[in-house]
């Protein structure tokens, strides 16, 4: 979590600090989607070492490798793309921001929690599209549905949206309550 003033976690509290259920709620499913994103991973490394064992000992490459590995590419940055929205780990240049005036510093803040929620809502409607046009494509090796590339766009998109609005509503809050 960020350091600065602009940590909104706990903004819907209570006067005794505490957090608000949904704030837990929120917090639990970005941390789900960490977890899910650890699993992945192990699964990939373990998936890549029977690469390795099959290739150079069995003289047998495990094709599903290959395919496996690029979906669960997918599924990890997604979700890791929509924790760090919660989280407040994403990518960002907080130097010149956090050097500025309070008013200027605080209308960055809307505008980059504005253009993440849009970026979410246009990766969800697009992998939404995605989805649809691929049901009945299979990919090459696992035999599931090409679907299954985009639908982490979908969640994350949504998430990325959920997290962004959440955060602009409890900004707002705290700031009308000065």
């Amino acid at each position: 979590m960020s350091n600065y003033s602009d940590d909104t976690h706990g903004l819907a509290s209570d006067d005794t600090g505490e957090r608000s259920s949904f704030d837990a709620l929120l917090d639990g499913i970005a941390q789900a989607c960490i977890v899910f994103s650890g699993v992945l991973l192990v699964f990939l490394i373990a998936s890549f070492g029977w690469l390795v064992f099959g290739r150079y000992v069995l003289n047998d490459t495990p094709t599903w490798v290959e395919q496996s590995s690029l979906l669960i590419v997918v599924y990890v940055t997604c979700l890791g793309a929509a924790a760090g929205v919660r989280n407040k780990t994403h990518l960002s240049i907080e130097f010149i921001r956090e050097g500025l005036p309070v008013l200027p510093r605080d209308a960055m803040r809307y505008v980059a929690d504005i253009f993440v929620m849009l970026f979410g809502a246009f990766m969800a409607w697009q992998g939404g599209v995605m989805v649809l046009e691929n049901l009945g494509r299979p990919i090459p090796m696992i035999g599931l549905s090409e679907s299954w590339r985009a639908a982490p766009l979908v969640v994350s998109g949504l998430l990325m949206m959920l997290f962004s609005i959440v955060t602009i509503v409890q900004r707002l809050v705290t700031h009308l309550g000065r």
